[in-house]
């Protein structure tokens, strides 16, 4: 099959590699059709993820057909259309009964495009199948279901639910690409008071206004005088920082109001300055997080329901076989206008499921 590899930072090749198959009793194959780039995958792509080794598989996002599955699946099979989630739960360790399934500690958690190989490719191995895949209705289109596989859990969960987001309050999203963008949707269903974006890029300020953010400022001096302005000094309740740049979390700490929460989302590959001679006075709360999929359910019976803007978000299509034209694309985002690109071939009629 083809597949984008990993080659060392700042290489990758979309190349022939062999086809995955079934390892354990609880594995699956899915025919990729559709997969996006996450800008995680960036970060990896940039070294800023060192467990990812070359000749690694990237990609952790996809939907696609069960074309095969171990002794041991019982709720999904051959044929089956299902979304392939960011995470991967064993549904037995302490961190997964807990519903923490990004900690899974028995060879799950973030792996796909990781620690194994992942979804930008022809095909693509899910262990712990059951937990792991999501059936997906009839009514939800491909491109849209993609974006349930991270950053709407991501923004929901990390950013949202970690940044206690109420009623009346005031939120602040810095950086507006897609997950900064899906804390915005999905902050919105909590009736804040008012949602302010800050981003480099016009085109993502633009987006975040059609997204529901009540006002838009550029990152930098201007981000922070409006949100005292907005707050009469107090600043923001929630605070969600998507960027993962020593900057922008400064920034998002410097923008909280005493007793508020800071959510960090972005994906960090430098130290940042904490500062403690201000914050230890304030009674701030600052989160980390990785996402754990357990409201991926109840988001994919929202989106069904067309109570989730994925649609808007996605700027990109291409055919699978164009993956390093997206990643430039993708890529030069201030460049190109580019929110959360989609590659995905046309729905086949029939499957060919492989026999052992």
């Amino acid at each position: 099959m083809k597949a984008l590899v990993f080659h060392g930072p700042g290489k990758s090749a979309w190349e022939s590699v062999a086809d995955p198959g079934i390892q354990e009793a609880t594995d699956a194959v899915v025919r990729v059709d559709t997969v996006t780039i996450c800008g995680t995958d960036l970060h990896i792509l940039k070294g800023d993820v060192p467990e990812v080794t070359p000749g690694t598989v990237l990609g952790h996002e996809a939907v696609g057909e069960i074309v095969e599955v171990g002794s041991d699946v019982r709720t999904v099979r051959p044929g089956d259309r299902v979304l392939v989630s960011c995470i991967t739960a064993c549904g037995r360790c302490r961190f997964c009964r807990e519903g923490a399934y990004g900690q899974c500690r028995a060879d799950g958690g973030w792996i796909l495009g990781h620690l194994i190989n992942g979804t930008q490719a022809e095909y693509v191995r899910v262990p712990h199948a059951d937990l792991s895949t999501h059936l997906l209705p009839g009514t939800v289109d491909s491109k849209d279901a993609v974006l349930l596989a991270d950053i709407f859990p991501t923004a929901y969960e990390v950013g949202v639910l970690n940044g206690r987001v109420r009623p009346g309050d005031t939120v602040v999203v810095v950086g507006t690409g897609p997950i900064g963008l899906a804390a915005i949707a999905t902050a919105r269903l909590f009736s804040p008071e008012k949602i302010i974006a800050v981003d480099l890029a016009q085109a993502r300020l633009d987006a975040a206004k059609r997204l529901g953010a009540d006002a838009v400022a550029t990152a930098g001096e201007e981000a922070e005088q409006l949100v005292s302005d907005l707050t009469d000094r107090l600043g923001a309740d929630a605070v969600v920082e998507a960027v993962g740049v020593p900057e922008s979390f400064e920034m998002c700490t410097r923008m909280v109001r005493p007793g508020g929460h800071v959510a960090n989302v972005g994906v960090h590959g430098k130290p940042a300055t904490l500062h403690l001679e201000s914050l230890w006075i304030k009674n701030v709360t600052i989160t980390t997080g990785l996402v754990d999929t357990r409201s991926t359910p109840m988001l994919l019976r929202m989106m069904a329901a067309g109570r989730l803007p994925a649609a808007s978000l996605v700027t990109h299509t291409f055919p699978l076989d164009d993956m390093e034209e997206a990643y430039d694309v993708f890529a030069r985002a201030a460049d190109t206008g580019a929110l959360k690109v989609v590659l995905g071939e046309p729905q086949h009629d029939a499957l060919t499921v492989r026999t052992p």
